[in-house]
């Protein structure tokens, strides 16, 4: 955690600078970058609320997004990440949507080996990325995929 919280702060002070706000839905990171946004006092200013979207459930209950919205979409892919993110935007009238789905290992997934994660954003822009860390260690890529989303943010909040 101690790595995401310089991040976090530079996102922050971002978001409370253009008075703008967040909302979250993660999956393999489990909620570290959520964590991350929440720790850096006066958080309420900017975050609007966060998903672990781990599940097919979570994906119904919490986003509200049936198997039918996702009919052709993999769930390791870009597109899934951009469709989680915009969801996630518009479910809270946040500015800006983060999310994140992938394979944290040690073991891959049908869509997706270990270290594999896609991370978008929706709002003022939109972007996705893929990231590959070529490693199995859990903690190691949930931290790297925590990172990569807060770096994504922190880019195009700084335009």
């Amino acid at each position: 955690m101690q790595t995401l919280l310089p991040l976090a702060e530079q996102v922050a002070i971002l978001l409370k600078q253009r008075r703008e706000t967040i909302s979250i839905a993660e999956s393999s990171t489990g909620g570290l970058v959520s964590a991350a946004l929440l720790s850096v006092p006066g958080a309420s200013a900017y975050f609007l609320g966060g998903a672990v979207v781990y599940t097919r459930k979570a994906r119904e209950v919490l986003m509200n997004l049936p198997r039918e919205a996702v009919a052709g979409i993999r769930s390791g892919s870009e597109s899934y990440a951009l469709l989680l993110a915009r969801t996630a935007s518009q479910r809270l009238s946040a500015n800006w949507g983060l999310a994140e789905t992938g394979a944290a290992g040690p073991t891959g997934t049908p869509y997706g080996d270990a270290g594999h994660s896609c991370i978008a954003i929706a709002g003022m822009a939109e972007e996705a990325i893929t990231i590959e860390t070529g490693n199995a260690d859990r903690l190691e890529n949930m931290r790297a995929f925590a990172s990569a989303a807060l770096e994504l943010l922190q880019r195009h909040l700084s335009r």
